[in-house]
């Protein structure tokens, strides 16, 4: 089911299918922010990466010493949500465990997404709730798609990002079964703009785990129209794009990363994993803001 929620200055859509955001609309001009979903592109909007992160290798992972196969990003972005709560400006999804869940992610939880309007401003809350009787283990983030070019009579190489900061930063790159390998490329040196192009994401997906920024906005040389992805507190920040000149970037705050091309170990071992505690939950929110 879909639900919506507005103010004065934006108006977004959602789904329970995956708890994830449909549209981002600013309500001045009736521009679109959000990805549209087309499948001849990519068929997702903006979903949500629970319990992993990218894949794992083989789709396989251990707990306990016990085998487990989860597709990529995991559960959450393929499964219903069920629709919690809405007041004037928000409106809550949840995503529990159950015996299907069990079979493939061995853990009992509680997974919250808020969306808040605030202004020109959309905050997305997540709420992980520990309800097993033991630790559990997880990754946790975001894959939101941007239209761009915003404007469609633009070119894609108007448009540029801009960082709050200057950045001296290289990213870590994936292999070609979209692993993350042991190689690095440096996309930012004492600079905060990446112009944008089709060949930027020649390589794929590129993950910063180093940045000063909390901030990277989508920006065109020809208009004030903009898109601003705050991120505090997330340890690292995916960018990508298909290589077939869709008309989106995707700018993806994370808890987590894919596994390493050589990574063998359990699940909890793993780099960027949150574990989290009997009865605690874990809470992280970032921002999206629009421009017009």
């Amino acid at each position: 089911m879909i639900y919506s929620l507005e103010n004065s200055t934006v108006k977004i859509t959602a789904s329970t299918h995956g708890g994830e955001l449909h549209s981002i609309t600013g309500k001045k001009e009736g521009t679109e922010y959000l990805w549209n979903g087309d499948s001849k592109y990519w068929k997702y909007h903006a979903p949500h990466l629970f319990p992993i992160i990218g894949k794992v290798i083989d789709s396989k992972y251990r707990v306990d010493e016990k085998t487990y196969e989860l597709p990529a990003h995991g559960i959450a972005r393929i499964a219903d949500f069920e629709f919690i709560s809405q007041t004037n400006n928000s409106i809550t999804f949840e995503l529990k465990y159950s015996d299907d869940s069990l079979k493939v992610y061995p853990y009992k939880f509680s997974l919250q997404v808020t969306y808040t309007l605030e202004e020109n401003t959309i905050k997305t809350t997540f709420r992980v709730i520990n309800l097993d009787d033991k630790k559990i283990y997880f990754s946790l983030g975001d894959h939101p798609a941007f239209m761009c070019p915003i404007e469609e009579d633009d070119k894609l190489e108007d448009y540029y990002l801009e960082f709050n900061k200057k950045e001296k930063s290289s990213a870590m790159l994936i292999n070609e079964e979209v692993y993350i390998s042991h190689n690095r490329k440096e996309y930012l040196n004492d600079s905060n703009i990446i112009p944008l192009s089709k060949e930027l994401f020649k390589d794929g997906l590129f993950i910063f785990d180093d940045l000063k920024s909390n901030k990277v906005s989508i920006k065109s040389r020809n208009h004030n129209k903009s898109l601003s992805v705050e991120f505090d507190g997330f340890p690292y920040l995916g960018l990508w794009a298909p290589d077939n000149a869709a008309p989106f970037i995707c700018i993806e705050p994370w808890f987590g990363h894919p596994d390493y091309e050589d990574f063998n170990g359990e699940f909890k071992e793993k780099k960027g994993v949150i574990s989290l505690e009997v009865e605690k939950e874990f809470n992280c929110s970032y921002r999206i803001f629009i421009q017009e």
